[in-house]
């Protein structure tokens, strides 16, 4: 049996996260229980294609904003924030 990969920890809306190597932003969002985005009517929203073309999965990581979440790997230490946080806009 191979070793377990090293972990990595991001902090996402203020809540730490503990992901593998080579996961995505958007799939840790959404591992830390929280949507990406929010629509006009409050509903919320998680990414759609995973390939970069719907934008639906644009966070702010790093406080870089509109990032393409599907698009970027974690890394140690990252800091993201969802357009409105865990909780309903």
């Amino acid at each position: 049996m191979g070793e377990r990969p090293r972990m990595l920890a991001l902090t996402i809306d203020g809540v730490t996260l503990e992901v593998a190597p080579g996961t995505t932003v958007a799939c840790a969002a959404l591992l830390a229980g929280s949507h990406t985005r929010w629509s006009v009517t409050g509903e919320p929203r998680a990414p759609l294609c995973g390939m970069g073309i719907c934008m639906e999965c644009r966070l702010t990581i790093d406080g870089v904003h509109h990032q393409q979440s599907c698009q970027i790997l974690c890394t140690e230490g990252m800091q993201v924030t969802t357009e409105g946080g865990l909780s309903a806009p």
